[in-house]
């Protein structure tokens, strides 16, 4: 049984919708994780079934390598795919030159690893997602699980020289247990509210012994799709300075997917 979409799952809906069109058959497409990304794989998952698109898929996650494969999308490696066409992901956070906070999910390492395989990368996201500045999300930071707790005095001595407004590092927790990654790895969150030099903390976490990888995503996306909760897209493509709006569902919203809202 279906419910009409909540104005956050239209807004998702559509930017995956809007995305989709994107993909060309023959292409690798690099598939991201979280549910807007959810979304987006239910719509390839359509054209494929739909239309006969042939496209190979890289998922971020072992999750997303579920649900490509339950609606017949052909699942691929990196390493069988090679170089991918396009990557398209969510985003827990987007500012005005399209840095991203990612990570949320956990995948980050694997997303940001297919995110540089790609020739571009176009990030799906509801309009609540744009900041003016990064930092207010829970920056993710994956860890090794040795020694995890240096890793993290580690951390915060650096983040006692960053310009930020908060300093907390909290290890993710899965109930009373560590969250583990899909790399078996542990997820510290710093709680910074504001990153004043993503760039540069982006930088300097990876240098820390112990530290896997961030969830800033600097340079690496090139377009973002915003969707809105009544229905209406905008394409903005950073390399062109374009911005492009269109109406993908108008008056009453579509009763679609909504066993996907999470």
């Amino acid at each position: 049984m279906t419910t009409e979409m909540s104005p956050i799952d239209t807004a998702k809906y559509v930017a995956a919708r809007r995305a989709a069109e994107m993909v060309e058959d023959g292409m690798r497409v690099g598939l991201g994780t979280g549910s807007t990304a959810a979304w987006l794989v239910r719509r390839l998952g359509e054209r494929v079934a739909q239309e006969g698109l042939r496209i190979k898929g890289v998922p971020t996650s072992t999750r997303t390598a579920q649900l490509a494969r339950e609606v017949g999308i052909e699942v691929v490696s990196l390493d069988q795919a090679g170089w991918l066409d396009l990557t398209i992901d969510g985003a827990d956070e987007f500012d005005g030159d399209l840095n991203l906070i990612k990570g949320g999910g956990g995948a980050h390492l694997q997303e940001k690893i297919v995110a540089t395989a790609s020739d571009q990368m176009v990030v799906i996201a509801d309009a609540g997602k744009e900041v003016e500045t990064l930092g207010a999300f829970p920056l993710p930071v994956e860890v090794i699980p040795f020694g995890w707790q240096t890793t993290r005095t580690l951390i915060e001595e650096v983040l006692d020289t960053m310009d930020v407004l908060g300093t907390n590092c909290a290890l993710r927790m899965n109930g009373e247990a560590p969250y583990v990654t899909d790399e078996g790895n542990h997820v510290l969150d710093l709680h910074l509210q504001r990153i004043g030099n993503a760039r540069q903390m982006a930088l300097v976490l990876n240098q820390v012994p112990g530290v896997v990888e961030n969830g800033l995503f600097i340079d690496i996306c090139d377009k973002v799709v915003v969707g809105h909760g009544d229905g209406r897209v905008e394409l903005r493509d950073i390399n062109a300075g374009t911005i492009e709006m269109d109406q993908l569902l108008s008056g009453a919203r579509e009763n679609l997917f909504s066993d996907l809202a999470d």
